[in-house]
């Protein structure tokens, strides 16, 4: 029997993709189906813009004009980043291959 509460993810592994809200953008390296990290950073969103924790969270090699990290942000605060060049972030190399068009692939997977 199906779960009718079963969410898909709406954005897929090495994606380009920007923050709602925040001035950072990065691809997706790994997704939670609904919020997989602590109470304590869920609690340290402003509570006016915390997201709902039923909902796909992404993890993301990050970049702004401050630098690279490892973001976690919900669906609901992710747009499709569009045609706004490559993400310079270090670690994207690690696990992905980018094609002609620029899209990155997972390292390894074939782009059929």
């Amino acid at each position: 029997m199906h779960d009718s509460t079963e969410r898909f993810a709406k954005f897929h592994l090495g994606q380009i993709v920007k923050h709602r809200i925040y001035p950072f953008r990065g691809v997706i390296f790994d997704v939670d189906p609904q919020f997989s990290n602590t109470e304590d950073w869920w609690l340290s969103i402003p509570e006016q813009i915390r997201p709902n924790k039923d909902q796909p969270y992404y993890h993301l090699f990050a970049e702004n004009d401050d630098g690279h990290y490892i973001a976690y942000v919900s669906e609901q605060n992710l747009l499709e980043d569009g045609n706004s060049g490559p993400v310079a972030h270090p670690q994207i190399e690690d696990m992905f291959d980018r094609d002609e068009g620029g899209h990155y692939l997972v390292r390894g997977m074939n782009a059929h």
